[in-house]
């Protein structure tokens, strides 16, 4: 479990530990084991080896390193959440609790701007909606009960 009490924020060009953007951006979020390390006595989630803040731009540049060893498209480090609500979407989870991982205080805001549903889970859905309208198992019913047929 992660417990989002704090940020850090670069200040008068200097970085500082402060409080979330919104009440909102103050939460508990749970995450899959493969994500869970050591803390730190600060409790930051990105650290220097030392456990210290790390510096932003830094983080940028070992996360741009890590796309290009991996062999994936450049995205900037804020567009992970962008990938999370994706995923998290594509696996089912809905949109309220998409919605309070990443804090928005709006589903609209979560839906709109942060799903974006892969052209496969288009070609998937709509080969389930052809399968019903071929009788494939799977009829569509109008309101009386009769199969509605092609």
């Amino acid at each position: 479990m992660l417990t989002v009490r704090q940020a850090l924020q670069r200040v008068g060009g200097e970085l500082l530990i402060v409080a979330p953007k919104t009440q909102r951006s103050a939460r508990r979020v749970a995450l899959p084991a493969e994500c869970i390390t050591e803390g730190t006595g600060q409790g930051l989630v990105f650290t220097t080896k030392n456990g210290t803040p790390i510096e932003p731009r830094n983080l940028n540049r070992s996360f741009e390193v890590l796309c290009v060893r991996a062999g994936v498209r450049k995205v900037r480090f804020h567009d992970l959440r962008h990938t999370c609500a994706s995923l998290l979407h594509e696996q089912g989870a809905d949109a309220r609790m998409i919605m309070e991982v990443l804090g928005h205080s709006s589903i609209r805001v979560t839906m709109d701007i942060y799903t974006l549903v892969r052209l496969d889970s288009q070609r998937s859905a709509f080969d389930r909606v052809g399968d019903a309208l071929r009788g494939d198992g799977n009829d569509l019913d109008d309101d009386d009960g009769a199969a509605v047929s092609g």
